[in-house]
């Protein structure tokens, strides 16, 4: 009897270990911080390199399409000619633009010889008119209104001779600035006409300095400013290091490409880079000071959200967080977190809430 009241004691002692270690199972595990390796939010931000497609452009380039209609009579610059600036470029020849000139200079000088011969008429009658009686003050005020109209009629026959003049100018055709012709579309003997703008008859480039243009992501265009330099490399030069300093920013961010239009300028008197060329641009960020730096791998990005598991205690949150510079190793995060806070790193999304 002693036994067996014994071995129904040692029975229900082994059932309910067995019951406990089972109810154990069934419990949800609950994620503790001391399982996962830590790392300590830093402040200050990070300088990283990033490489930007650029182009470079002529510091000015000009079409130069007839002002006047008329034949091509000589071309003095061709493909590759390098021209001073006012220099002879082209000659053409409109023979009714001479005739023009003629007929407005002579016209001028009928109108001319008219308001001199009144303008003496009234001078001879102001002084007869000192005499009382001697003229009437209607022939005076009469013969006054004539000398006016003349002389408007002289002063508008003068600037329609000018304006002839200066359409005839037209016909020599100069270089608005120094540089290389890299277009000619037009030969002797060409009819050239100012109503047709399909190609121009010249292009002309100035290549002494270059332009070089940029796209700058916004996010690192507000870091940058005037005067700033950064490295470029050519694929014709692709060991050269060059070096541009910043002259323009177009203060306008491209809604299509979140970006702000940069221009450098290149000097370029060896002339061993050309308009069109692509380049490399290398761009150093500048870290912001206040911006606070987690481990690359503690920053967990899912389709929804991208976030930080904070350590704290026993407990660990979720909070989303922005990004900002990164390189290799850390990252800028911007979110509901403080220097000295301690993230799960490395971390995933299978990682659970714990301690709510």
């Amino acid at each position: 009897m002693k036994y067996i009241i014994l071995f129904a004691v040692i029975i229900m002692i082994a059932a309910a270990c067995s019951s406990d270690k089972a109810a154990d199972q069934k419990k949800p595990a609950t994620a503790s911080p001391r399982n996962y390796t830590l790392a300590t939010v830093e402040k200050g931000g990070l300088s990283s390199s990033v490489k930007l497609p650029a182009q470079l452009a002529a510091y000015q380039e000009v079409s130069i399409f007839p002002k006047v209609n008329g034949y091509v009579k000589t071309v003095h610059a061709d493909i590759g000619s390098k021209v001073a600036a006012g220099s002879l470029l082209m000659v053409l020849e409109a023979p009714e633009l001479v005739q023009a000139v003629m007929q407005a200079k002579e016209k001028y000088a009928r109108s001319k010889a008219d308001y001199s011969i009144d303008k003496e008429h009234y001078m001879r009658l102001l002084q007869a008119s000192a005499t009382s009686g001697a003229i009437s003050p209607l022939d005076l005020s009469t013969i006054r209104s004539k000398m006016e109209a003349d002389s408007a009629v002289s002063n508008a026959e003068n600037a329609n001779w000018e304006m002839a003049k200066i359409m005839l100018g037209y016909l020599q055709v100069r270089a608005p600035f120094a540089g290389v012709v890299t277009e000619r579309n037009v030969h002797p003997g060409a009819l050239v006409s100012a109503a047709e703008k399909s190609k121009p008859m010249l292009e002309l480039k100035d290549i002494d300095h270059l332009r070089l243009q940029v796209d700058i992501p916004e996010n690192i265009a507000g870091n940058l400013a005037i005067n700033d330099t950064m490295s470029f490399f050519v694929s014709a030069f692709p060991a050269r290091k060059m070096i541009g300093t910043i002259k323009r920013k177009a203060s306008n961010i491209d809604p299509r490409l979140r970006s702000e239009r940069i221009e450098m300028d290149i000097p370029n008197k060896e002339g061993l880079l050309t308009p069109g060329m692509f380049a490399d641009v290398v761009v150093y960020p500048k870290g912001s000071p206040n911006a606070l730096c987690v481990p690359v791998s503690a920053v967990v990005t899912t389709t929804e959200r991208k976030y930080v598991l904070l350590a704290n205690g026993a407990n660990i949150k979720k909070v989303d967080v922005t990004t900002g510079t990164q390189t290799m190793n850390k990252v800028e995060i911007y979110g509901a977190v403080k220097e000295g806070d301690h993230v799960i790193a490395p971390a995933n999304d299978d990682i659970s809430e714990s301690g709510k």
